[in-house]
């Protein structure tokens, strides 16, 4: 089975990347420290929802220790009310989106989504006491409907690497939708998969593809 995770962002995920990529984009309400408010500006926003989910992880023993299940199911209960996966999903399937039924549009959004969360779950078990989330400087239009968020990720003994986050304005806030690891855009890099796989087996096909990949 062909993997869905682009070959340069496994190398990334060795060295914790993607797992600092999804800990942007969730946020654990019950330990949550920093208010979060998806209709501050976008900075303020994703800097809130960093904080907590990177102390929150700090904080449970069992993550810390990297038990990869208990990981997915911090994932799963806290990462979906702050990232818009039907956006996500229907640019990554690019104008194969539009040949979809509506269940085969479902079924691919649900696939996709667990293929992510059990990527960078496994991602997860990188973080260490000493892992730091630093955002940059925001050169954005606050009032805008599409921004994006730059941020600086730091482990010890290891440079600091720079992800972008690519959020939209809804009516609920803001929510994230596509990130940039070293100049690598998730979106893009899925798309070329996407099509490969299409063009091979068919939207069904990528489905299948996906849920195994997931191991659902």
């Amino acid at each position: 089975m062909k993997s869905f995770l682009p070959s340069n962002l496994h190398r990334l995920t060795r060295t914790f990347l993607l797992g600092a990529v999804l800990a942007m984009a969730l946020l654990p309400a019950a330990r949550a420290e920093h208010p979060v408010d998806p209709k501050a500006t976008p900075d303020v926003f994703l800097g809130a929802v960093a904080n907590n989910m990177l102390e929150a992880v700090k904080a449970d023993p069992m993550a810390l220790k990297g038990d990869v299940g208990h990981i997915t199911a911090l994932v799963r209960q806290y990462a979906l009310p702050y990232v818009d996966m039907n956006k996500t999903t229907r640019l990554a399937a690019g104008r194969y989106w539009r040949q979809a039924s509506a269940q085969q549009q479902a079924d691919l959004v649900k696939a996709f989504t667990g293929t992510l969360i059990r990527t960078y779950s496994g991602a997860f078990t990188r973080v260490t006491p000493d892992t730091t989330i630093t955002l940059l400087p925001f050169r954005g239009d606050t009032q805008a409907g599409d921004a994006v968020v730059r941020t600086s990720v730091s482990q010890p003994n290891s440079a600091p690497i720079g992800v972008d986050y690519r959020l939209e304005q809804t009516d609920a806030g803001w929510k994230v939708y596509d990130l940039n690891v070293e100049g690598i855009w998730l979106i893009q890099n899925y798309r070329n998969q996407f099509a490969q796989e299409i063009g091979r087996n068919g939207i069904d096909g990528l489905i299948k593809a996906l849920n195994a990949k997931s191991g659902q």
